[in-house]
């Protein structure tokens, strides 16, 4: 009998099959399309990493940990996995992204530079934002290379002693004793302990037990501006921008690839991810073509290549780490809401504490029950 299956191997559950293959563990992953797919949440060439996070300062901790664990996988299968590169926030002086990020910053000690309209324009002359607008500029930030680093955690996985099966969807589990046995493609595993961590599919198992998902569709666009050599990551930051048009980020060049540029919610929550349009249409590209125009104007330029994400939202945007209390030997992350990528190998080792008993349940801010909790 297993250890643990791990259902779901984007880059959360390949995360915490490294982390239990690591110590020793019978560990089983499955997923149900071919590794490092596209049809969910960890995809689409970079993802930022920053530490002065204006969605909590909790995070603050979780983040620094990040970082010195994808340098620690780094070094570990001697590949570059993160590329360091400032952060450049901005938006009103009022707003949530703003005040979260000095919140944070006062919070943790962290070395965060305000800039005051004149200031952002004088150092980042690219940018146009007018004087209702504050920036805040962070250096412990830096770019994921989103495919290379689920292939890693795999990789990393598997040479520990983790068995991976790949197209084998699961269909359902049921916990029997102490353990758990999972049916999946006509094929039936048993462990002591389940993860699921399943991205955007996760609602059709976990909402019974209190998680509240709902899923987002997200476009994402590459842009090969006329100069694409001025918006490569060592002379232009990373960013992220609040504006009454809604929220938007965007990466720079990296490789061969052009500036990445994409809205950050402001679409329809929706009930299932098979409602989720996998086509890109024009009036999806409109809106990131107008911010560019508008406040990045040499950035603008034809879109090589553009990709649907989608989001897997909890109704706080905190995540959800957690054993299931009914279960408790189902463990689940889920619910990482568009900014988690980042945290996978701290997840991961949450993942393998609560597996291995060393965690009762997860972080409280993370926690399953935290809306009923509250009640």
């Amino acid at each position: 009998m297993l250890d643990a299956i791990v259902v779901g191997l984007g880059v959360m559950g390949s995360a915490a099959l490294a982390a239990l293959a690591r110590r020793g563990r019978r560990v089983l992953g499955l997923e149900q399309f071919a590794a490092g797919h596209d049809r969910g949440s960890s995809h689409g060439h970079t993802r930022v990493i920053r530490t002065a996070y204006f969605e909590h300062p909790a995070y603050v901790p979780l983040c620094r940990q990040a970082f010195r664990a994808w340098r620690d996988l780094e070094r570990r299968l001697e590949r570059r996995l993160l590329i360091d590169c400032s952060c450049l926030q901005i938006g009103s002086p009022e707003g949530e992204l703003i005040t979260g990020v000095r919140r944070a910053a006062d919070e943790h000690c962290l070395a965060v530079e305000s800039l005051a309209p004149a200031d952002l324009r004088r150092r980042f002359p690219d940018f146009r934002f007018d004087d209702s607008y504050a920036a805040a500029l962070e250096h412990e930030a830096g770019i994921l290379l989103v495919d290379d680093c689920v292939h890693a955690l795999l990789d990393d996985a598997r040479s520990a002693g983790a068995e991976v099966v790949e197209n084998c969807p699961v269909q359902h589990w049921e916990v029997e004793g102490r353990g758990v046995t999972v049916h999946a493609a006509a094929r039936t595993f048993r462990a002591d302990r389940l993860i699921v961590a399943a991205g955007p599919w996760a609602g059709r198992w976990l909402n019974a037990a209190g998680a509240r998902l709902r899923v987002m569709r997200q476009v994402s666009a590459w842009l090969n501006p006329t100069d694409c050599g001025r918006f490569a990551p060592e002379r232009f930051p990373v960013f992220l921008a609040d504006t009454p048009q809604g929220c938007y980020y965007g990466i720079p060049a990296t490789h061969s690839r052009g500036l990445k540029i994409a809205q950050h919610y402001g679409a329809p929550e929706l009930l299932d991810v098979d409602a989720v349009e996998r086509a890109v249409e024009a009036s999806d590209l409109q809106p990131l073509s107008r911010f560019l125009r508008q406040h990045i104007p040499a950035a603008d330029g034809p879109i090589e290549q553009h990709s649907v994400c989608v989001y897997t939202l909890s109704p706080d945007r905190h995540f959800i780490v957690d054993r299931l209390p009914s279960q408790p030997e189902v463990c689940v992350a889920t619910g990482f809401s568009g900014h988690g990528f980042k945290f996978a190998p701290v997840v991961g080792e949450i993942l393998a504490d609560l597996a291995d008993g060393r965690l009762e349940r997860g972080p409280p801010l993370f926690r399953i029950d935290r809306w009923t909790n509250s009640a």
